[in-house]
């Protein structure tokens, strides 16, 4: 199992979700520590080293370095909000 890190974004979007909908993405979170590469989850274009996977509603962007998943972002998966966040942090 790989080791998890949640950018301080992350930590700050799951705090204002309601209980429910943090549980399941914390469940999918340690899914994808268990397994990186699940067969729903996707390379994301032009960002070589990142993934993304959905749960629900909500997209998990994440990259793996190491021994350790790092989830970059969790937003909504009809929004775009999600890959404009990720262009600004990854500049």
């Amino acid at each position: 199992m790989l080791a998890i890190d949640l950018s301080r974004e992350t930590q700050k979007f799951l705090r204002r979700l309601p209980v429910k909908h943090a549980q399941q993405i914390a469940r999918k979170i340690y899914a994808l520590a268990e397994d990186p590469f699940p067969s729903d989850s996707a390379q994301l274009r032009g960002h070589n080293e990142y993934r993304r996977a959905d749960m629900g509603e909500y997209r998990i962007v994440y990259r793996i370095f190491s021994e350790t998943i790092f989830i970059t972002l969790v937003g909504k998966r009809n929004d775009d909000d999600v890959y404009r966040r990720m262009r600004r942090l990854v500049r």
